[in-house]
């Protein structure tokens, strides 16, 4: 029986109460072609499910530059980054190079699909990750096919201007050249892509516990941030299996901070408060692997090393309109952050299925100075004791794991992981410490896909995730007065995960996909209390779970040519026991809600695009022993855009952005003592303006 088009649009509209925001990607040449649907094909060689497959006459309506802009319009995929695990570990992101995952760790999905041109693509494969023989992959996974055979380059130029308090942006962008010599291919590129210039301003008014106005506040403040990144990479295609990758980056990154502000009290001097932040900071990773033949399998080595230096000061100085002297602290600190990773995977085929066995050896350093300084009455800083805040933080980490894969039916695919980690963290400085743990790990993947239309996928797993060194030493917080005690007992989170993910397209239509997540954690990372104060520790037991609906509704068979909606219903909620107060309460600044809902309209006939975009997001507070502070911006964040994609050969896109007036705002309530069981000292909301942005792009090839 077939639908009218009224009711097959009311159908796939009710299916897609949520989906990805649409990542404004460049449109097509052909804007009256069709949406991508996928061509058939056959299951993968290692298992049963149906995979779906793009090829770039799929993406033509959208004139792609890049993998990216591909990949961001398959209908009801969403990029998924690898997890910020310990060391290398297993395959945890949603998307493949040519059937491999990548050996780095400081590069994002994002980055790593936006530097494949577009020419360069030869397909996309969409197959389930449980069907693959990359161990830890599930659910719905992306392979990149693709192959350089001549020079190419690409580039873009993304300024932005603010109307209020911030400088204009002319930084944004990125060059990369992609080329084959033979069997080498080769990749450079300089990128800047995630450079910003924050800024907002506004009144903030600082009450009593009985609500009466005790000071008034204005401030304005901004945050130019750069990321220059130079890379390069290199990849053998030797004989047979053998294969060989070669990559390297240096990246800088700036992001000065600096706020004003006047506060004013009745019978009070005004006061002028200035606060400075500099974490400049640079870093580098080398990162190689290498595949060959050995017996009935395949043997790969990994290896990457990278480094960061992280120096990091904060200084907040008031003055005073009757002349007092003016009073102010600063905080210094310079950390170096190193990591050695040694990897190996051997793959075969035994019993009817894929395994492997993997090793990885992984060892990581902080070393860190910190110093606490006050300013006297003749306006020199002195400095204070902090023993605290510096000693430095090494763990020496190896792991072993063991993974079977197998299809188990024409529909059906399960994959097994079992294995263990051991690591010692050994903390020099103040009450140094030396700890080992002995960690079992491992995960079970099952697959189903009953049509070629439908599929789902459960994961239960047992992750162990990383620590950050930082949180082992005391830290000082000046511009809200707070600081964090060091604490060696610190235990990385553990958690048991249980996740399932269920897809269904709807052909021309398009599709949605239900994801829902549930975790059960072992001494959660948070703020506890440490002697007479507080800092990062351990809670020993915890929850959360989700639920994430995606869609992505196409509009074509309803008749409306060239038209799509996405959009996405993310619900979280999470628990613990307060190691304050004891009530049961979300974790600090969780995620509770986002909501996010796109339209872009690729104007049939013609090189023009235009499109809009709104999201919501609610977080929980953060807590503290003696306070509840909630951040946020918004309510609603809206753009709207409009594109040409042929400007003698170049797309250009112009972007307002913010056209709802979200704002910048703060709810805080301070305690004199331990929360709910003192008197508050005092109540501060914030309201600071953003105000619109204007963006604009050019982008090309040559």
């Amino acid at each position: 029986m077939r639908m009218t088009s009224a009711m097959a649009l009311a159908a796939a509209l009710a299916a897609s109460m949520s989906a990805t925001t649409a990542c404004a990607q460049d449109a097509a040449v052909d804007s009256a072609a069709p949406p991508p649907v996928p061509a058939p094909a056959a299951a993968p060689a290692s298992g049963g499910s149906a995979r779906q497959v793009f090829t770039p006459a799929d993406f033509v309506r959208y004139a792609p530059k890049n993998a990216y802009d591909m990949l961001n319009q398959v209908p009801g995929f969403s990029i998924r980054d690898n997890e910020q695990l310990r060391g290398l570990g297993q395959a945890t992101g949603n998307v493949l190079f040519n059937g491999e995952r990548p050996s780095t760790k400081s590069d994002d999905m994002v980055t790593l699909l936006s530097r494949i041109p577009a020419g360069n693509v030869e397909r996309i494969e969409i197959v389930d990750g449980a069907s693959l023989d990359i161990p830890g992959l599930s659910g719905q996974v992306a392979n990149i096919v693709y192959r350089a055979d001549d020079f190419s380059g690409q580039f873009a130029w993304k300024p932005e201007f603010r109307a209020h308090y911030a400088h204009p942006l002319y930084t944004r962008g990125d060059i990369s050249v992609r080329g084959r010599k033979g069997t080498i291919e080769y990749e450079l590129g300089l990128y800047n892509n995630d450079s910003a210039r924050s800024s907002a301003g506004g009144p903030t008014i600082i009450t009593d516990g009985d609500g009466n106005i005790i000071e008034r506040r204005h401030d304005v403040w901004r945050s130019p941030y750069d990321t220059p990144k130079l890379s390069g990479r290199l990849t053998w295609d030797g004989p047979a299996d053998t294969v060989g990758h070669l990559g390297a980056h240096y990246q800088r990154i700036y992001n000065p901070y600096v706020e004003f502000g006047r506060r004013t009290r009745d019978g009070a001097p005004d006061e002028y408060r200035t606060v400075r932040e500099n974490p400049n900071s640079w870093n580098y990773e080398v990162n190689g692997d290498y595949q060959f033949g050995v017996g009935p399998g395949k043997l790969k080595l990994i290896g990457l090393r990278r480094f960061s230096h992280e120096p990091y000061s904060q200084e907040v100085i008031t003055s005073f309109s009757d002349g007092s002297p003016a009073v102010g602290d600063r905080f210094t600190q310079t950390g170096d952050i190193g990591e050695t990773i040694a990897r190996g995977e051997y793959q075969w085929k035994m019993l009817g299925g894929d395994w492997e066995l993997s090793g990885e050896a992984a060892f990581n350093t902080l070393d860190n100075v910190a110093a606490l300084y006050t300013l006297d009455p003749t306006g020199a800083f002195v400095e204070l004791p902090f023993p605290g805040g510096t000693g430095g933080v090494k763990e020496d980490r190896y792991e072993s794991l063991l993974s079977f894969g197998r299809k188990i039916t024409d529909k059906l695919n399960v994959q097994i992981v079992a294995g263990a980690e051991r690591s010692t963290i050994t903390q020099s400085g103040a009450n140094g410490l030396t700890r080992s743990f002995f960690r079992p790990k491992g995960s079970l993947s099952i697959a189903w896909a009953p049509a070629p239309d439908f599929d789902m996928s459960l994961k239960i797993r047992r992750r162990v995730l990383q620590l950050s060194f930082y949180d082992f030493l005391a830290r000082a917080f000046l511009n809200d007065d707070n600081q964090n005690g060091s604490n060696t007992d610190l235990r990385p989170q553990q958690d048991w995960s249980y996740e399932l993910e269920v897809n269904k397209r709807f052909g021309a239509w398009g599709s949605t996909k239900l994801f829902f997540v549930y975790r059960d954690v072992e001494d959660r990372v948070d703020v506890i209390p440490i002697g007479d104060g507080e800092g990062v520790g351990n809670i020993a037991k915890a929850r959360a779970g989700a639920i994430d609906w995606t869609s992505t509704i196409n509009l074509d068979p309803a008749g409306i040519k060239g038209m799509k909606i996405e959009a996405r219903l993310l619900l979280q909620k999470s628990s613990l026991r307060d190691p304050f107060t004891g009530e049961t309460r979300q974790w600090n600044g969780f995620t509770d809600r986002v909501v996010e809902l796109s339209l872009r309209h690729d104007i049939p006939g013609s090189d023009w695009a235009w499109g809009t975009s709104a999201n919501h997001s609610h977080y929980q507070p953060v807590y503290r022993r003696n306070q509840i502070d909630t951040t946020w911006e918004g309510p609603v964040f809206a753009n709207i855009f409009v594109e040409n994609k042929d400007v003698f050969g170049l797309t250009v896109r112009a972007t307002v952005a913010n056209i709802l007036n979200a704002r910048s705002k703060r709810d805080r309530t301070v305690w004199t003592g331990l929360r709910g069981e003192s008197p508050i000292a005092f109540v501060e909301k914030r309201d600071r303006l953003i105000g619109p942005i204007f963006a604009f792009s050019v982008r090309g090839k040559f």
